[in-house]
């Protein structure tokens, strides 16, 4: 009997596979509500669901790499309060670099996105903003003092 898994299903395999089973085994899981019969309708519900599912990851690779030009072109200015002789207090962290990129470039980014050690002094750097599996991007940031 030749079934589509549902949800993912341990030692056969993940959702939206076409497996065979033993028959037993097949009603089973149907059962469940873990797979439907291979039927041909279903099969072409699969068929329309997977190209619907290549369409939105195509779309959303476009959106992160258009995304991803416009920060390649920026580069935000942060202060950062010192003392005497320049000595710096704290350290800018990703949820600073992400607030300054919104209010200065209108670039609305999750701070979970953005790879970086905290800056701990003045200076320019760079920051890796991971916006899809396949692109990231870099971000200037240039830490100054505060007045």
């Amino acid at each position: 009997m030749e079934i589509i898994l549902l949800q993912d299903v341990k030692s056969l395999g993940k959702a939206d596979e076409i497996v065979k089973v033993k028959d037993g085994y097949g009603r089973n899981l149907v059962a469940k509500q873990a797979a439907v019969e291979a039927t041909p309708k279903a099969l072409n519900d699969l068929k329309i669901k997977k190209k619907n599912e290549a369409k939105l990851a195509a779309e959303q690779l476009a959106e992160a790499q258009a995304l991803a030009e416009k920060i390649n072109k920026c580069e935000v200015t942060i202060g950062i309060k010192t003392g005497e002789n320049g000595k710096v207090f704290g350290s800018i962290s990703a949820k600073e670099v992400a607030e300054a990129l919104k209010s200065q470039k209108n670039i609305d980014i999750d701070k979970k996105k953005l790879v970086m050690q905290p800056f701990k002094n003045m200076g320019s750097f760079t920051a890796t903003v991971k916006l899809h599996p396949q692109v990231s991007a870099e971000l200037g940031v240039k830490v100054v003092e505060e007045k």
